[in-house]
């Protein structure tokens, strides 16, 4: 049987089937989880489901993600309701998500024809407003564990970098870790809901006006403080005095002419509504190891084969760049 009569047998008893002759049709834009727009017998919706291969602790969790959206969708208009979830990896080969799907248009590193600025309070306004839900009050109230945040997350992301870097770690990673870890995080404050990856290309707008049409990608939400997910935003966002090796990450349009940059986007956060973040030079340069780590489990599943494309043939020197930055930043920041 072919992979989509598979899905329509395993939907059927669900409710749901595929329209006669649907096949999976790729949509552009992920560089990890796939993302296929599927016909179903009532309309389009997109199956979901994490990348092929080996995946590092915790990744692509579609069971976290059925839970997130199913708990948001009365809740938070802006996130596609979930349809169905597999936890049987022999159905398709892994767990999987069958999501509504919504028209927009996915903006990365290239900001396109009719598109400007607009997408900046777009973006901060859907991290202000999830930032405000309660999460008790709409059943997320033991999602994670925010106690103690900071300091977990920065032994994950060590135990991962030792991983990718089976070797042992390169300089630019053990001399991060060191400052970080010398350095104490800063309070977190209340927690609240984290995306834990809000940026552009995870938010769909509509390509005239920058409206936004769905927040997608929830897959390592969780509680913590709301400084982190502004960190993570602020991770991506590569100004033009950057060093020229981190220019490569071209992951949102921060380097397009007259783009504010990290200070102004934070600053900005503030001026829409969001309550104070706390300092962010610690959650930033967390968010940057984190950030290069995941490249570089990427780049790990290309070597293996895992992951096709030149796209991931640079993300080992990337990580190091993004690396030095950032330690050099926090250096300059403690100083």
């Amino acid at each position: 049987m072919t992979e989509p009569e598979i899905l329509d047998r395993w939907l059927r008893p669900h409710g749901l089937a595929l329209a006669p002759g649907s096949d999976f049709a790729p949509l552009s834009g992920g560089i990890a989880n796939r993302n296929d727009r599927i016909e179903l017998a009532t309309g389009p919706a997109v199956l979901r489901r994490p990348p092929p291969g080996v995946l590092a602790a915790g990744a692509s969790d579609m069971a976290r993600e059925w839970r997130v959206l199913s708990a948001l969708t009365p809740h938070f208009a802006i996130v596609p309701r979930a349809l169905a979830f597999c936890d049987d990896a022999d159905v398709l080969g892994t767990p999987f998500l069958v999501l509504e799907y919504r028209a927009g248009v996915a903006i990365g590193g290239t900001l396109p024809a009719g598109a400007d600025a607009r997408l900046v309070d777009a973006t901060l306004g859907q991290m202000i407003a999830l930032h405000a839900l309660d999460p008790a009050a709409i059943g997320l109230g033991d999602l994670g564990r925010p106690e103690g945040f900071y300091p977990r997350q920065l032994a994950g992301w060590a135990k991962r970098a030792a991983a990718v870097w089976p070797g042992g770690l390169p300089a630019p990673a053990a001399v991060l870790l060191a400052a970080l870890e010398g350095t104490p995080p800063p309070d977190g404050g209340t927690p609240v809901l984290l995306h834990m990856d809000l940026k552009p290309d995870n938010l769909l707008v509509d390509p005239a006006t920058m409206a936004p049409r769905a927040l997608i990608d929830w897959d390592m939400a969780t509680r913590g403080p709301r400084g982190f997910d502004l960190a993570v935003l602020l991770s991506y966002w590569i100004e033009p005095g950057d060093p020229a090796a981190v220019h490569a990450l071209n992951a949102v349009p921060s380097l397009t002419p007259g783009w504010p940059g990290r200070a102004e986007i934070a600053a900005r956060y503030r001026a829409l509504g969001g309550a104070d973040p706390g300092p962010l030079g610690w959650p930033l340069a967390l968010a940057r190891l984190r950030l290069a780590v995941a490249w570089m489990q990427l780049y790990r599943k290309w070597q293996r084969g895992e992951m096709a494309g030149d796209r991931y043939a640079g993300f080992a020197t990337l990580a190091l760049a993004i690396l030095d930055q950032a330690a050099a930043e926090l250096a300059k920041d403690c100083a």
